[in-house]
């Protein structure tokens, strides 16, 4: 019964990360495909953790713990190339 709930809840991620791709691609803007590439950092996540589960041994955690400082540092810059324009600044007052 687990397993079955399981693979279910991996089907749902795996057609949830199709639709936020056809989001990405159609984006009407530039902030609606920085909010889909976050939440496709999240269902990798996601669908890492549950074949972990599925597969009964915790190699994968690590490989979890990198998606999401990943995804959250992929996040920032997109936000911060989004309000200034650059991504790493230049100009320093030295």
């Amino acid at each position: 019964m687990f397993q079955t709930v399981l693979i279910v809840s991996l089907a749902i991620i795996a057609v949830s990360s199709l639709l936020v791709i056809i989001r990405l691609i159609k984006g009407p803007s530039i902030p609606d495909r920085a909010i889909s590439l976050d939440a496709i950092g999240i269902n990798l996540i996601g669908i890492t953790a549950i074949i972990s589960v599925v597969l009964d041994t915790n190699a994968f955690l690590d490989v979890i713990l990198l998606l999401g400082i990943l995804a959250f540092i992929g996040t920032v810059a997109i936000a911060k190339f989004l309000e200034k324009g650059e991504i790493i600044e230049n100009d320093r007052d030295q």
